[in-house]
């Protein structure tokens, strides 16, 4: 490489290095904070032969609480009382165990394709996805900053599933199939609440100058929102007991026992004699 080559490379190094002076200070290793999830999700649920051991796993609680700390120490400033929050943090899991247990619970048995518990826990990504939305939403109340994001922007990598962990959702949720489900900031979800992939719980627009306002819908108890249903609006909801059909897009409120559905019409013919022929693209 010639002298004046590497000068010019130095100096595009330098620009790049000065521009991101403002983001120095966030040093979190997403890879780990991801490693961090799954580890903790697998704790939860005891999905390692090596928790068959008691002592061993209580050892891992102490190592997840260490790397915990760590996490909210590479975020926050030094001032904050980081080490108390880890602490209510892990308290606070044996409830969160206990509504996992009944969103497991309530995925397997309004499935009749699960052979068993144990699948939906290893296999089923809506579960995962919930159950990552549960411990991120728990760090969003402490107000601890971008690690929530983090995590559930991880699980979204991992299932397809996007749930903000602002979002409230009440106990025994199941996600069907879920990819391409997305429920927003502001949602408030009741309880025994089902939903099939392609969902969508939105905002009617996009607007920083409406970042503190509810923009995302509110669903209320024992919901069925079949797929690639849209529904939008901080002002819109969804009655208790409906039944929400497939493909529709709704911006304003359902009373409750409503059945919504998007009605189409199939044409079926003899495809021996098209007046003309098909257009396809690829």
């Amino acid at each position: 490489m010639k002298k004046s080559d590497k000068e010019t490379g130095n100096k595009s190094a330098h620009t790049i290095f000065e521009s991101n002076a403002a983001y120095l200070t966030l040093s979190l290793d997403r890879e780990r904070l991801g490693r961090w999830a799954d580890e903790i999700f697998q704790w939860l649920f005891c999905i390692h032969p090596q928790y068959a051991d008691e002592e061993v796993f209580i050892e891992k609680e102490l190592d997840l609480k260490s790397e915990l700390l760590l996490f909210l120490t590479q975020v926050r400033s030094a001032g904050e009382n980081t080490p108390k929050q880890v602490a209510s943090f892990f308290d606070r899991l044996a409830d969160i165990h206990c509504v996992l247990k009944s969103d497991l619970e309530t995925m397997y048995n309004a499935d009749p394709a699960a052979k068993s518990i144990h699948e939906v826990l290893l296999a089923y990504p809506g579960f995962y996805a919930i159950s990552i939305y549960r411990i991120a939403h728990e760090l969003w109340t402490y107000e601890v900053p971008v690690i929530p994001r983090l995590l559930s922007e991880y699980a979204h990598f991992k299932t397809g599933i996007d749930i903000h962990p602002a979002a409230m959702i009440g106990a025994r949720f199941l996600i069907d199939h879920g990819t391409g489900v997305v429920i927003g900031e502001t949602c408030n979800i009741g309880n025994d609440v089902k939903i099939y992939q392609g969902v969508t719980l939105g905002a009617l627009s996009v607007n920083r100058d409406h970042a503190e306002t509810k923009r995302h819908p509110t669903i209320g108890e024992r919901v069925v929102i079949y797929a690639n249903a849209t529904i939008l609006g901080g002002n819109t909801l969804i009655g208790n007991d409906s039944v929400i059909g497939g493909n529709v897009w709704i911006t304003q409120s359902i009373p409750s026992n409503s059945l919504v559905f998007h009605k189409s019409e199939i044409i079926i013919k003899n495809n021996s004699n098209f007046p003309e022929p098909l257009n396809f693209v690829i």
